[in-house]
């Protein structure tokens, strides 16, 4: 039997997956690593920790399979995207810790480049919004201020990559410094109309373009390595959500998928059209195959799963994200306990980089049941905000379709009915659920020749749930009309 390996480089863990001939998993290997938080919005990793767990995890489930190298066909790679690693050439060594994604330090900067006029140029090149969760102003806070870091950049010494990137290069022993069109396109630094890095854009964040990586489709040949003790093909990279956007076969213009991990994104496809959004949403490539692009209309929400997380690290009220379901359903329903989980700020379509988290409509008899409740209810109600804006970017126009959703809260039945309620729409939860593995499994595996091609791989697309709304009209507007009091106030709040 041939195998591809899928490497998920996740933004609290890294796991290694196996998937057989037929697509199905038989292996699943993990390992979490440490989080560090150097002041307030601060978020960075040691980027060896990625590395050597991505290492550990992908032997452990070759030992697990009780396979070798020879019996894989490829490796298919999917990570964190914009989280920020700049490397020396010569060593391989970071020159600093890599700035994740969550990462609010740029927020000044941010602040001044838009005084100065520029967000509409950098929007209309990149599809962006000129915010600190993308990795180009990451790159100029590194260089300006790790010692000599600018004069190396220039003398070309120091390489910048999203973890994709810093992966390749470690595994190919520096040989390939590439990336993939997806993860390139959340930089801020890359042209997504034209399909090169901008050299406008380039300049004004004063970064040397000799650190960018190679762009290249999303299935290629991105290298070889030999880490497992046998020459392997990386053939399959993608951003982690446009992954999933593959994995749950969103192919045609109106697909539209919501992944739900440590933050939640919805991706919706729009074909070859780029949308401009007027409802601050994000223009982004959802894949590039065969050198052609597909964009995808984009919402980005910060705090999906890290809610859950916040209750057991940060409350102490739960031990294990399952029991928040319980809790939820135990809880009182008279009580209308509103959490707006703006913990390092807010993504779409408010986009407010300084505003932090808060909780309305507490009482005397309110407790761990009703926080629960409000945690898991804050998802769903931030996906009807990404849903509403997405409506009038594009969907007025277009026939709306059914939402396919996939990360660890789509297992909580609780959470997905409730979504289902406040959308009033129909909610799909596919067989496989680990649709962002699956999605470079099948690049990597169709590039190596044992995987279906892309129609095929759509038409066996399987159902495991369908939820759909049950909730009162009257009910649903007035918890939505809620929610949008507690946003106003949580953005107006000094």
């Amino acid at each position: 039997m041939t195998f591809i390996l899928a490497i998920d480089q996740g933004t609290t863990s890294s796991r290694a997956i196996l998937f057989d001939q037929d697509m199905q998993i038989t292996t699943i290997a993990q390992k979490e690593f440490p989080q560090h938080f150097p002041q307030s919005g601060w978020v960075e990793h040691d980027p060896e920790d990625l590395w050597s767990t991505t290492v550990a995890t992908c032997k452990e489930a070759l030992e697990q399979q009780g396979i070798t190298a020879a019996d894989v066909a490829g490796i298919g790679i999917t990570n964190q995207r914009e989280t920020t690693v700049v490397w020396d050439r010569s060593t391989g060594k970071p020159i600093h810790n890599a700035i994740v994604w969550q990462d609010r330090r740029t927020s000044d900067f941010c602040h001044r480049l838009k005084a100065d006029g520029h967000e509409d140029m950098i929007t209309e090149r990149t599809g962006l919004l000129l915010d600190p969760y993308f990795s180009g102003t990451k790159l100029a806070w590194i260089l300006e201020n790790v010692d000599g870091a600018r004069e190396r950049a220039l003398a070309g010494d120091l390489a910048f990559g999203t973890v994709d990137s810093f992966l390749i290069w470690r595994l190919t022993n520096g040989e390939r410094h590439v990336t993939d069109a997806t993860n390139a396109a959340r930089t801020m630094l890359y042209n997504i109309r034209t399909g090169s890095w901008d050299e406008d854009i380039c300049a004004l964040l004063d970064i040397p373009m000799q650190m960018l990586p190679e762009v290249m489709d999303c299935a290629a040949d991105f290298g070889t390595t030999d880490f497992l003790g046998e020459p392997l093909a990386i053939l399959g990279v993608a951003g982690d959500q446009q992954a999933a956007t593959i994995g749950q076969a969103c192919f045609e213009p109106g697909m539209m998928k919501s992944t739900y991990g440590t933050g939640c994104f919805a991706l919706l496809n729009t074909g070859e059209t780029l949308i401009s959004s007027q409802n601050r949403l994000l223009g982004t490539i959802a894949y590039q195959l065969d050198g052609k692009v597909t964009y995808a209309l984009e919402g980005s929400i910060f705090i999906a799963g890290a809610v859950v997380q916040w209750l057991r690290d940060g409350l102490g009220i739960i031990d294990d994200a399952a029991e928040t379901q319980t809790l939820a359903e135990a809880s009182d329903p008279h009580q209308d306990v509103v959490l707006v989980p703006a913990f390092t700020g807010l993504g779409a379509p408010y986009w407010d980089a300084d505003c932090r988290g808060a909780i309305y409509g507490l009482t005397r008899g309110t407790g761990p049941r009703e926080f629960a409740r409000a945690a898991l209810e804050s998802v769903g109600f931030q996906t009807r905000d990404l849903s509403e804006a997405m409506k009038a970017d594009w969907m007025n126009d277009h026939e709306s379709t059914t939402l396919r959703v996939d990360g660890g809260m789509c297992s909580s039945d609780w959470t997905m009915q409730f979504l289902a309620d406040i959308l009033n729409a129909p909610v799909d939860r596919p067989t496989i659920k680990e649709t962002t593995a699956l999605g470079v499994a099948w690049l990597a595996g169709m590039r190596a020749g044992i995987y279906p091609d892309q129609a095929e791989f759509a038409a066996n697309w399987s159902l495991e749930t369908q939820f759909t709304p049950k909730m009162a009209d009257e009910e649903r507007d007035r918890r939505y009309v809620g929610w949008k009091d507690a946003i106003k106030r949580t953005l107006s709040a000094p």
